[in-house]
């Protein structure tokens, strides 16, 4: 009774400490699952902060602003972080300095995520810096934390008097047994057919990531269509708490447009604008008519009068204007013209080229050529032991196929030092990967780690897909036995009010200048990947429907030329890559297949040569690029587990002699006493009179006693039996 009354107190004293602290909660479903916003109680010096809880997933989600706008930028200087904690999962770090160091790629592509539906959602020409930062407090394996830190932050902009024109939901939907899961756990993921994550506001889509086990066009619209339900029910949430807290928003006013600039730039830069857009092919060209439109509208603001106030306005601000301008004409020339910049139809390919086994020491290469995107991709096979290890809160521990993806300066022809890889090469190289992991073999057919390395020699937009299609062609040219070619193509929107476009292999100024950037792999049959990203508030499912049947169409047309150099995996193995020999021990012979402090396994190693993995379950790999020493070195392993046989003829070394006869290795590591009375058919004074250490003799084992000890002979063997011995 007292306990319970207790209990009446303290829940008293909470709810009074939320009336006093001003701290809201609120707790609505997506799907099975609970989720749980709170705040006003962490972190409120920022401009809007919550914590977000589904299970005993836990994360705190901040938005900061700056008081003041960055002086000449042109562009949105938005942050989004992704903070994962190892304490969150219970553990210490496992680094040197025993604490988080470098993110790993798994928190910069959550990042990611959370930055490319908000972006969108922000004023055009505002320049305060933004940043939201999403910490991982606590995880319970169950729930992924990405998909919360999204709506986490669109929860904290909201509560903020940050001018954020959201909010925004985000929902991740799986696919098991035929059904759509919302929100699905890591087990869940592990049988889903589909992994998609979805946000957008409560009538439009602003970002789509995917991975998928060969699934239809179909699928995906009606894994979109489940999602817009969940994700308007998140939007009347957040309205709902931003009300309740009376939350008043940052006034921000637009800056007056310049008519007489605006006027003085479409009269200069119209005419070398629209030269750049008549089928315009190369680069080189189109670079010559842009400096042109530049060089004009800089003359003639030279010639106006000192006191024009025109001469005050910064380079970039002009250059942001003639980019208005270039953006007006190609899009009009799109939709009203259906002809795009380089004079192909919306639906038209670039001119393919595509190349194999051009390097003579990787274990495949592929250069995969479309207009003037190249692409150069290697792929390089290695052991169990060359799989990346992960020290994350993530289940995953570690990843036998990686992909990785580098956009050198070169490639647009800048002057750039070679760095770390950035947000963007990881994010273009976790996409290829993604791409391939549904048609890769599995471990038991083809035990090697598999590492893919694209370098973006040339870039005019579709990287990302160059490196899927270069990827493909790699992999096949090593011999990997992958379940079906994949190809990548990316598609562009062109919007004005209800008329649209969709374009299919966008170039890099239908990428800046549009409105939207959707990236699709699959085979022949499905869908493995997909990445949307919106420029524009959003877009409808029907405009979704037709752009996902359009890039299957442009994707099966890739495919075809592909498959023209290179029509399967190669049936060989490169020369240079190691060959790989699986068995299978019991648990409890994996002791003896090491040796004390490793000693049989290093003298194995030592006498052939190959490299040795032993997993957990009893999997042994050996490799080597030497067939025979692979082989010799699973006889060796097999001599060690085998079960000594009385009665059976072995063939043994001398290991050393005493006066009571010699010690015969039968076995790796397995010694017998062949007794000086055993050494032949009639009496021995000498043991070594007959034999000697380092004697490869044919033995009988005579015996093996309750304590294990070997007695062998050498005495009645026939011819052929010591042939058949030696022999083996």
């Amino acid at each position: 009774m007292e306990t319970t009354k207790k209990r009446e107190k303290k829940e008293t004293s909470h709810e009074e400490a939320i009336k006093q602290e001003n701290i809201k909660e609120i707790e609505f479903k997506v799907g099975d699952k609970d989720i749980k916003i709170q705040t006003g109680k962490v972190a409120r010096g920022c401009n809007g902060s919550v914590t977000i809880q589904c299970g005993e997933t836990v994360l705190l989600v901040t938005a900061t602003m700056s008081d003041k706008p960055r002086a000449d930028i042109d562009f949105f200087p938005l942050l989004c972080d992704f903070e994962e904690r190892i304490a969150a999962a219970g553990r210490i770090p496992g680094s040197y300095n025993r604490r988080e160091g470098k993110p790993p790629d798994k928190a910069t592509l959550t990042a990611r995520l959370m930055d490319r539906p908000l972006r969108p959602l922000f004023p055009e020409h505002f320049y305060n810096d933004v940043q939201a930062v999403a910490t991982v407090l606590s995880i319970d394996s169950i729930n992924p934390p990405d998909v919360l830190a999204v709506l986490g932050a669109s929860f904290a902009l909201s509560v903020s008097n940050i001018p954020f024109q959201g909010p925004i939901g985000a929902v991740r939907i799986g696919y098991v047994h035929n059904k759509f899961v919302a929100n699905p756990t890591f087990e869940d993921l592990e049988k889903s057919e589909l992994d998609i994550v979805i946000a957008g506001t409560e009538d439009s889509i602003l970002m789509i990531e995917a991975g998928a086990d060969v699934v239809s066009e179909e699928t995906i619209l009606n894994a979109i269509a489940f999602a817009q339900p969940i994700i308007k029910e998140q939007v009347k949430e957040q309205r709902n708490l931003a009300n309740l807290l009376n939350i008043q928003k940052y006034e921000f006013v637009p800056p007056e447009p310049n008519q007489k600039l605006t006027s003085l730039i479409k009269k200069e830069a119209t005419n070398p604008l629209k030269k750049s857009m008549d089928h315009v092919k190369d680069k080189d060209t189109y670079k010559r008519f842009k400096k042109e439109a530049t060089e004009k509208v800089m003359q003639a603001i030279k010639k106006l009068p000192d006191a024009d106030p025109i001469k005050e306005i910064t380079e970039k601000s002009i250059n942001g204007e003639i980019k208005a301008l270039e953006a007006t004409l190609m899009r009009t020339q799109i939709i009203e013209e259906g002809t795009r910049a380089d004079g192909r139809k919306c639906n038209e390919i670039r001119p393919i080229s595509v190349e194999v086994g051009l390097i003579p020491r990787t274990h495949g290469t592929g250069l995969f050529t479309r207009g003037s995107t190249q692409v150069l991709s290697t792929c390089t096979l290695g052991t169990s032991a060359d799989a990346q290890r992960l020290d994350t809160i993530d289940p995953q521990k570690e990843r036998k196929y990686i992909h990785h993806y580098n956009f050198p300066g070169y490639s647009v022809g800048e002057v750039k030092p070679a760095r770390t890889p950035g947000r963007r090469e990881l994010g273009h190289g976790a996409l290829a990967e993604r791409a391939l992991i549904p048609v890769l073999p599995g471990q038991e057919e083809f035990p090697y780690t598999i590492r893919i390395v694209s370098e973006v020699l040339e870039s005019n937009g579709s990287t990302s897909m160059a490196s899927t299609c270069g990827s493909t062609l790699s992999l096949m040219d090593a011999g990997v036995p992958i379940k079906a070619p994949i190809a990548g193509v990316a598609m562009g929107l062109i919007k004005e009010g209800d008329k649209f476009a969709i374009l299919s292999d966008i170039q890099g100024v239908e990428d800046f200048l549009g409105d939207m950037d959707f990236k699709v792999t699959g085979s022949k049959k499905g869908i493995t990947a997909l990445q949307m990203d919106m420029k524009i508030s959003g877009i409808t499912l029907e405009i979704m429907k037709v752009a996902l049947e359009q890039a299957r169409v442009g994707r099966l047309h890739i495919l075809e030329r592909m498959l023209d150099t290179i029509p399967r995996p190669r049936a060989e193995l490169s020369k240079w890559a190691p060959r790989i020999i699986s068995m299978k021990i019991e648990v409890s012979d994996i002791s003896i297949v090491i040796g004390p402090s490793g000693k049989m396994i290093k003298r194995i190693i030592d006498e052939t040569g190959v490299k040795i993995d032993v997993a957990q379950d009893g999997t042994v790999n050996i490799a080597s690029i030497d067939n025979d020493a692979a082989f010799k070195a699973k006889k060796m392993i097999q001599g060690l587990i085998e079960k000594v046989q009385p009665g059976k003829v072995y063939s043994g070394r001398i290991v050393r002699t005493a006066q009571i006869g010699a010690f015969v290795e039968i076995l790796p590591g397995k010694e017998g006493l062949c007794h000086i009375s055993q050494l032949q058919d009639k009496r021995t004074e000498n043991v070594e009179d007959v034999v000697k250490p380092g004697d490869i003799v044919a033995v009988r084992v005579r015996e093996v006693d309750d304590r294990g000890r070997i007695y062998l002979t050498m005495r009645g063997i026939t011819q052929s039996e010591k042939e058949k011995a030696l022999e083996s």
